[in-house]
């Protein structure tokens, strides 16, 4: 039985932390890079092999992404799964943070259950590099229309202009005049006080330890409190679509038990075109992404300690920790890029183009 080397856990680990979460397809990736390369590599990472180690190994891969997008919206689960434990509580829906909750539980629901009954015999029938890369393509498709459709709504002024909906972005107090150079927090009588006792001890021209600039990566407490507000205002928009469209929304989840298609892009597609806005649609599918990864690393953990796990441990623990890192590095780097706004396009273009090579390279030298 062929076992996995470090080269191969280490490159696997980081690409499904990468793709995982950006719209392109993590499975998709798992199945064409090592097709691509051939020799070795097609055959210890072959996702279609019933008792293949590589099963075992990407649940590792899927408990450090989904700890990866846990540590990331930390605050916001926390606010989130108070809102569920309140709710069991009191037997009520009527916070926010309550609707939410149950409309996350609800949306996954539909991909749980085909993901049981169905994983099996799609990973086994489609995983192969000629559908998953026709399915690439149609994911790029999907991509590049839902765009479209954006921009022919814009132009129609059925969508507010770019401009316009980052504004909708800013915190209120911001939006204030007399306020646009005084963060809010620094209005209180607490925080005056506290300057002005530094002043005295600092004179003018004399930097304090305190006001020195943060160290790069390092979030200051005013990105913080604005980030922690968008956050807010954007899960009471999404507290506020309904149990249907929700379900609805989580359901479409299940087109990504194929290869090449994308969970979180299928999600902000369908999302969009219910209504909700590029920025709302893309937190919902990382919001949704969660569990559900979570889950399918959960379920499988008996395979990581049972035979098919047996000699991977060290690739386990290496691809795990590579997968953790690129996957917050990536939540990270979407948040900011959708947060302004930015389109789906460039990564509907690189779907179908991958895809295409793919299929052309596959069947011409494989």
């Amino acid at each position: 039985m062929p076992i996995l080397t470090y080269p191969e856990a280490m490159f696997v680990g980081l690409l499904q932390g990468v793709t995982e979460l950006f719209p392109v397809s993590s499975l998709g990736h798992s199945v064409l890079i090592p097709a691509i390369i051939g020799g070795s590599w097609g055959q210890d990472l072959s996702v279609s092999k019933p008792e293949s180690p590589y099963l075992a190994f990407i649940v590792g891969l899927h408990v450090a992404t989904a700890a990866a997008l846990i540590c990331y919206f930390w605050r916001d689960w926390v606010r989130i799964i108070g809102g569920l434990a309140s709710s069991i509580r009191y037997r009520r829906v009527a916070t926010a943070n309550e609707r939410l909750a149950w409309l996350i539980i609800l949306a996954t629901i539909p991909v749980g259950i085909a993901g049981l009954a169905l994983e099996h015999a799609f990973r086994v029938f489609f995983s192969k590099p000629v559908p998953t890369a026709l399915f690439l393509c149609v994911n790029g498709l999907i991509l590049l229309a839902s765009e479209r459709r954006q921009r022919a709504r814009a132009a129609a002024g059925l969508e507010p202009p770019r401009a316009q909906a980052q504004a909708q972005q800013v915190p209120q107090y911001q939006q204030v005049p007399q306020y646009q150079q005084t963060p809010q927090y620094q209005q209180t009588p607490q925080y005056q006080h506290e300057q002005y006792q530094r002043d005295q001890r600092h004179p003018q021209g004399q930097e304090h330890p305190q006001d020195k600039p943060h160290p790069q990566g390092q979030e200051h407490p005013q990105e913080q409190a604005e980030r922690t507000e968008h956050a807010v205002a954007a899960d009471r928009r999404l507290s506020a679509m309904g149990y249907k469209r929700a379900i609805l929304i989580g359901a479409t989840q299940i087109a990504a038990l194929l290869p090449g298609i994308s969970r979180d892009g299928i999600v902000t597609v369908a999302s969009m075109r219910t209504g909700l806005s590029r920025q709302d649609a893309v937190r919902y599918s990382f919001l949704l992404s969660t569990p559900v990864i979570l889950a399918a690393g959960v379920l499988k953990i008996p395979d990581l300690f049972g035979p098919l796990g047996a000699g991977i441990g060290g690739q386990v623990v290496a691809g795990s920790v590579l997968s953790f890192v690129g996957a917050f590095l990536s939540v990270r780097f979407l948040t900011k890029y959708f947060g302004e706004s930015k389109s789906l396009r460039p990564f509907g273009i690189y779907c179908l183009a991958a895809g295409l090579f793919s299929l052309v390279f596959v069947l011409a030298f494989r």
